[in-house]
Formats: structure tokens, sequence, C-alpha cells
């Protein structure tokens, strides 16, 4: 488990680009029958890799009891799961639930004896998650991705035309305050959050996929008027704190996992940034 400290923003004007990547990105969160984590203090949001290949995995096992204090994961966490990759089973102590390619799973406070197991040799699952604190048990959920709300919105004239499904959000379930979704490009389009915008009571992560060998993503951070870039690969991950904006521009159309915690679930509770002053 790799741990990630909260940056000031009077700091991160000085940082070099070598630095930005330290401190912003993950560029190997997932290792073939391994689960690895970032626990970041922007917070307090674990972002984790599980990629089970020949064997089953156990979220426990891999979990540093002494960082959390507590004597399993969600003792008091909840745990979002995004599957990127074949059929998976995710099992717990009381549930088994079967995720496809681009399926949702919630799994509440309380759940124990986590473990992820690919069915598919060829086609094994590779699971992106995300887990925030939490202080109320709601019920675990299965969301597919026919399931998941589809929302419309963008331009091919603007070139950010673009559908977000909501997997773990207030229109399809339940949660203390963890919210996730994907976003998908369409063909021809490349800019992802833009007008760009900044959200003071919550962090975002962007989670990238579906980017080509030879495509890359320029994801714009920093505050509006100290503006950065990190380049970004196929299934690397940018931590947002809530100062920075979160922005990207692909070489190509791609897609990306977005992931959000802090205060309040208002998705409108957004500080736009006017195109005239962002520098």
């Amino acid at each position: 488990m790799f741990i990630n400290y909260n940056n000031n923003p009077l700091d991160v004007k000085s940082y070099d680009t070598q630095r930005l990547r330290d401190e912003f990105l993950t560029d190997n969160l997932f290792t073939e029958d391994n689960i690895n984590m970032v626990y970041s203090h922007i917070d307090r949001v674990v972002a984790i890799g599980v990629y089970p290949t020949k064997k089953a995995l156990k979220l426990d096992t891999f979990v540093d009891k002494k960082a959390f204090g507590t004597n399993y994961f969600l003792e008091r966490r909840e745990l979002g799961i995004i599957n990127l990759g074949g059929k998976v089973e995710i099992r717990s102590k009381n549930s088994t639930y079967t995720l496809d390619n681009l399926d949702a799973l919630y799994l509440a406070k309380g759940e124990q004896e986590i473990e992820f197991v690919s069915l598919l040799a060829e086609q094994p699952g590779i699971l992106y998650c995300l887990s925030a604190p939490a202080h109320h048990t709601y019920s675990s959920m299965l969301i597919t991705q026919a399931q998941a709300k589809k929302v419309e919105v963008g331009s091919l004239e603007n070139a950010n035309d673009r559908i977000i499904n909501q997997y773990l959000h207030p229109d399809v379930l339940p949660t203390c305050q963890l919210c996730m979704g994907i976003t998908h490009l369409q063909p021809g389009s490349v800019w992802n959050t833009m007008p760009a915008h900044t959200h003071e009571r919550r962090m975002e992560a962007y989670l990238y996929f579906n980017i080509k060998p030879s495509q890359a993503v320029f994801h714009f951070m920093g505050e509006p008027e100290e503006t950065r870039h990190i380049i970004v690969r196929d299934k690397q991950l940018v931590l947002s704190p809530s100062w920075s904006i979160h922005s990207g521009c692909g070489t190509q159309n791609y897609s990306f996992i977005w992931g959000m915690l802090g205060e309040n679930q208002t998705f409108d509770d957004m500080d736009f940034v006017d195109m005239n002053s962002i520098r």
C-alpha cells in the first residue's frame, strides 16, 4: 500500500513534471495476482487495483490493519468496484456477485471476507475499486452496465460529445458519500470536463482507460489560474484535490472512471471556471 499525503496548492506551483507525477499519478495500479492500494489523505480515499489471474485474491490479506485501525477493511468503510476485464465473482461472507465487463458493485459498511475470482482464465477480471469512510450501513448492490443511469452531454462541435454512466449515484442507490461512474467519449471527441470546475466540498479521482498504446491523455490540474498537466496512459489513476480543476484532452477518444467523495453528493455543487480566466 502506497500512502499519498495531501498537498498545499501554494506548494504545487513549484512542482516539476516528476514531482507532479509522484504526488498525483499512480501509473501501475494493476499487477497480476495482486491487490495494490493507494491510501490518500485527500478525504481518506483508498484506490485499489485488483487483478486476479491464476488464483483468488482475498482483500484483507493485502490490508495493513495498523494503517486503518480496524479488524477488517470495511468495518468503517464502503467500497465501489467496477470491472474493466472479463467475468469475475466477488464473494463476501453473506453473498456472491457475478460481474461482467463494465458492471459495478457497491459493498456496504460491514461487509467481510471479500474475495475476488476470475471466471475466465483467458480473460481475467481487472477490478478498479474506490473506498470512502462510512458512517452508516446501506445495502450492498450489483449495478450492471445496463442499469447505470445514462446522461448524454457535450457536442461533437466542441469535441466533447460523451455519455456519462452513473453507477454509484443518488439516483441509482444510496451510499454514505462515495459516488462512481464511467464517462465514454464518442469518436471524434477528446475533451472531458471542459469548461472546467472545482468543488470545494469533495475530491475526485480519475482512472483513465480505453487508451490505445500509441495514444495518450493530457490531464489538466491545478488552481484555475495556475494549471499544470500530467500525461496519462491506459489504466492510470490521477487524484484530484478539491482546489484543483480535473479535465482531460486525449489524442483520441477514451474512457474514464470518475469517483468522488466529500461532504455532499449534490452534483451541481460546482464552482465553474470562466474560460477567460483560466491560465
